[in-house]
């Protein structure tokens, strides 16, 4: 009997040592997952921070481009303004040019006919 005695603590001793051996590979593999979801965590929280602070960069941007844009917008609208004016003053130049031609062409026809009565004058009636 003190054989299977013998025998019971080897067997029980050999069990408590695959029990503490799997006890700590058991705490390793949880150390190493805890590493490993916190390297993950720590590697996508990288790029969220990363892609916070492009949002920022653009939005940034956005707004910059958004206050260009109005300040063309303005700019474009007063040019076309001056377009505007500038068109009516060219049309008013016509329109004097045109009316200059005609005082010329009325001119010249009293000119031609003072001239005419002036001639006119001039020579003894036969």
């Amino acid at each position: 009997m003190a054989f299977y005695t013998g025998l019971l603590k080897d067997h029980q001793a050999k069990q408590n040592e695959r029990k503490e051996l799997q006890e700590k590979r058991r705490k390793d593999a949880v150390a190493a997952a805890t590493c490993l979801t916190e390297a993950l965590v720590d590697h996508l929280n990288v790029g969220v921070a990363q892609a916070y602070v492009n949002q920022r960069k653009l939005d940034n941007k956005v707004k910059t481009l958004q206050i260009q844009a109005a300040q063309f917008a303005k700019q474009t609208q007063q040019w076309l303004g001056m377009v505007d004016n500038f068109n009516q003053v060219l049309k008013e130049i016509g329109d004097v040019e045109n009316w200059a031609r005609s005082i010329e062409m009325d001119m010249r026809t009293i000119a031609t006919a003072l001239e005419y009565v002036y001639k006119g004058q001039l020579q003894p009636a036969t």
